[in-house]
């Protein structure tokens, strides 16, 4: 998976997808949604798809997809090398990146946006990408975020024409979403491995940040060793998790903020 793209501008979020194959427009086909990285106080967040034509489920079952979590790192590369080799005749993948500049500047904006309201959205943006390649999408199943019964109403009303599920550990259940599982962690992966910081922090080759969950031990040091009491974090770290939030205010310099008020001239011509 090039992940160029991403690297020339990893503040941003960004869209790696397969070309779609001819199978996929002409013959009616289901959808896969899931994510990869929504607990990591370190690193993006991916959402990905992937969808096949219905006709191939059989021969899409063949290639071994489950819950990525379940797969070792080498698995599921290996796994994904067979996808995209698949990319002309059986399947076609997205991934949107979510930044984590993106996450901790909307988890902390004035208008609350929660990681379930960006993940649901990312969610129907992947849809509407598909859609929108001329993806005859008539299937689409869902790893759910919050309640699977609301979430499966939301999806409904904005794409009443298209069958949707949405379940809990759907990537154990229906090979599509085990197969976007895969996608989703397999580019995190590598996002978080080859991350390049802007801020100029050079890490040493026998050093980690780990897999960037909070009780990692590797983790957990990298977020003790990089913390400036003035600035905080590098964009690396998600800000709003409180993880961040809690070491920031313990170990940083307390900062007040005051707010100036100019006062009016008035009668004053310049």
């Amino acid at each position: 998976m090039d992940q160029t793209k991403y690297e020339e501008d990893n503040s941003k979020n960004c869209v790696l997808d397969s070309p779609v194959p001819a199978c996929a427009k002409s013959e009616p086909c289901y959808l896969g949604i899931d994510e990869a990285g929504r607990g990591p106080v370190l690193g993006p967040m991916v959402y990905g798809i992937c969808y096949s034509p219905v006709s191939m489920k059989e021969k899409f079952g063949e290639m071994g997809f489950a819950d990525s979590k379940t797969l070792t790192e080498e698995q599921r590369e290996k796994i994904f090398e067979r996808m995209d080799k698949e990319t002309d005749t059986l399947l076609g993948w997205v991934v949107e990146i979510l930044s984590p500049t993106y996450i901790s500047n909307s988890m902390l904006s004035r208008t609350k946006y929660n990681l379930n309201a960006l993940s649901h959205d990312c969610a129907i943006r992947l849809i509407q990408n598909a859609l929108d390649k001329g993806v005859h999408v008539t299937e689409v199943y869902v790893d759910t975020v919050g309640d699977p019964v609301k979430y499966q109403t939301k999806l409904k009303l904005l794409f009443p024409e298209i069958d949707i599920t949405v379940a809990k550990k759907a990537d154990s259940l229906y090979p599509i979403v085990g197969a976007a599982s895969i996608c989703a962690k397999v580019c995190r992966d590598k996002a978080v491995k080859s991350w390049v910081f802007s801020e100029g922090i050079t890490m040493a080759e026998d050093t980690s940040y780990g897999s960037g969950y909070p009780g990692d031990p590797n983790t957990k040091k990298f977020m003790n060793d990089k913390l400036d009491k003035v600035f905080g974090y590098p964009q690396f770290v998600r800000f709003g998790w409180s993880t961040a939030s809690q070491l920031i205010e313990k170990q940083g310099y307390p900062a007040e903020w005051v707010e100036v008020l100019e006062k009016t001239k008035v009668g004053i011509v310049e």
